[in-house]
């Protein structure tokens, strides 16, 4: 499962969105259960989330990437763009912003996620855009991740989901590199 020699990262396509779809449920279920409402965590479901994945991807607003590790297929995603104004500090110097990034629970921690972080960066330096931020719940045991790849705390904000109001934190990193 951690042979990152088989592993490839491509830009998504709309025939992607139901294995995207899998990861994000099941990503969603581990990740967040206790910190989400179990009825909204139950409520996921595959096929409505490939209808908004196929929709997203079609559009193609924003650059989204998967990790696909030899027979397995597609084990992790994720996405990124434009820093959203609104999730930024007043003169925050980030013009990228990395939207998602799951890999799927029987493959994390075999640096499918760390590709991934490097292909986003490696796009948002491509498009021209300055430094990069993601924001992730602080009770969520992945801000550990970014932490340990350089990711520097840079705010704190509480936000509305799912029913509940939740603490999430931002990492940044000014340079296009995670190396």
């Amino acid at each position: 499962m951690d042979d990152m020699a088989t592993t490839r990262v491509r830009r998504a396509t709309a025939s992607d969105a139901s294995a995207i779809a899998a990861i994000h449920v099941a990503t969603w279920r581990s990740a967040y259960a206790g910190i989400l409402p179990d009825r909204y965590l139950l409520a996921l479901a595959e096929p409505r989330q490939a209808i908004q994945w196929r929709s997203h991807l079609t559009a193609r607003a924003e650059s989204t990437w998967v990790a696909e590790e030899g027979r397995a297929g597609i084990v992790g995603f994720a996405s990124c763009g434009a820093v959203r104004r609104a999730s930024v500090p007043a003169h925050a110097p980030w013009q990228g912003e990395i939207y998602t990034l799951y890999v799927a629970p029987d493959y994390q921690g075999n640096g499918h996620g760390r590709i991934l972080l490097e292909a986003c960066r490696t796009a948002l330096a491509r498009e021209g855009r300055a430094g990069a931020l993601v924001w992730v719940l602080a009770a969520n045991p992945a801000r550990f991740f970014y932490e340990r790849l350089g990711g520097r705390r840079v705010a704190v904000r509480t936000e509305a989901f799912a029913g509940t109001r939740l603490p999430e934190c931002a990492y940044a990193w000014d340079s296009p590199s995670v190396h």
